[in-house]
């Protein structure tokens, strides 16, 4: 192999990592594509989901973020909590059979609303792919931050789903001292959210793709922006820089995938340069959520919120370009849903 051929060879690796689980293309149909996700799984709370969740056989899960409340800078306490958790029976049985990815937030990175001030986030990322069963010898091993590609390909269809890191290059947030509220936004154009090469990678992500279905998987809330708590909110010039790329991409069906926030909800925007709207589906809680909920600010709204466990399943039909939404709870009740056309 010469050398031009070998790096290329190691940039296809980064930016496409294929999962050491079972091999989603010989489980899927051509024409549909099942995915559920949730976030914040707290290891001392029974999770009474797993059952409901594999129920549907889906073809992915994806980890949201706070995987497994670690809060501590004791690398092998955060270890030992992964580890704990792949001994879960509904989530082991749920591995064997099915695909997994996924992000870490605050509370699997090891410190609340951290950033990059954190003092072990090497030691933590290490960690997190270990969690994810990514190879010792994989590029994304010496890559800082958990960021990521994955590609699925459905005869002549297929899905990307492109992971965020929210926390690695995270600066610091503005306390907000005057309300009730917890963070403001920084001043326009100060501060960052994913860093300077996450950003070029991610760019390039969205403008060479030409998948049916383009899943932004982002452990904060996208669009909604009023509530005060961590959001893209809190970087406001950052949140237009988004809108801008994805509008302009060219890239199919982009849709983001949210949690932290122990509720769930969908929220929609229309993006200039593109011909359907934006969906931000945030699902979070699966063990605990936020149930004395009574009400707060979001423009971009649909339907009601949901205050109660649940997790998100996401079923996508890529010949016709349609997506059906649904916000999951115990015992497999629909509690909200959302239709689609791309």
């Amino acid at each position: 192999m010469n050398k031009k051929v070998f790096i290329l060879f190691l940039l296809l690796s980064v930016v496409s990592c294929k999962s050491t689980m079972p091999d989603v293309a010989s489980r899927a149909s051509e024409s549909h594509f099942t995915i559920a996700f949730g976030s914040c799984n707290k290891l001392a709370i029974d999770n009474l989901l797993w059952d409901d969740i594999a129920e549907p056989q889906p073809d992915l899960w994806i980890w949201g973020g706070d995987i497994i409340y670690a809060d501590t800078k004791d690398i092998s306490k955060i270890e030992a909590k992964y580890k704990a958790l792949k001994k879960v029976k509904g989530y082991n049985k749920l591995r064997k059979k099915t695909p997994v990815i996924g992000t870490w937030d605050d509370h699997d990175y090891g410190l609340n609303d951290g950033g990059r001030e954190f003092s072990i986030k090497e030691q933590s990322q290490q960690a997190f792919l270990d969690f994810m069963d990514v190879p010792s010898d994989h590029p994304r091993r010496s890559r800082e931050g958990v960021y990521a590609t994955h590609n699925y390909s459905l005869g002549a269809n297929s899905i990307k789903v492109i992971v965020l890191d929210t926390r690695y290059f995270r600066t610091s947030l503005v306390k907000d001292t005057v309300s009730d509220k917890r963070y403001l936004p920084n001043v326009y154009g100060e501060g960052t959210l994913l860093g300077l090469e996450q950003w070029k990678w991610l760019e390039e992500q969205l403008r060479s793709s030409s998948a049916n279905f383009n899943l932004i998987v982002s452990s904060i809330q996208f669009l909604s922006d009023s509530h005060g708590f961590e959001s893209w909110a809190n970087f406001p010039h950052e949140v237009e820089k988004l809108k801008s790329i994805i509008g302009s991409s060219g890239a199919r069906g982009v849709m983001i995938l949210s949690g932290d926030r122990h509720i769930s909800e969908f929220s929609k925007t229309t993006l200039e340069g593109m011909n359907y709207p934006l969906i931000d589906f945030t699902s979070s809680g699966l063990t605990h959520a936020y149930t004395s909920f009574s009400g707060e600010d979001n423009p971009y709204r649909v339907g009601e919120v949901v205050a109660e466990e649940s997790f998100g399943l996401i079923k996508l039909n890529l010949l016709s370009g349609e997506a059906v939404l649904e916000i999951i709870g115990d015992n497999g009740k629909v509690l909200a849903s959302l239709h689609q056309k791309y």
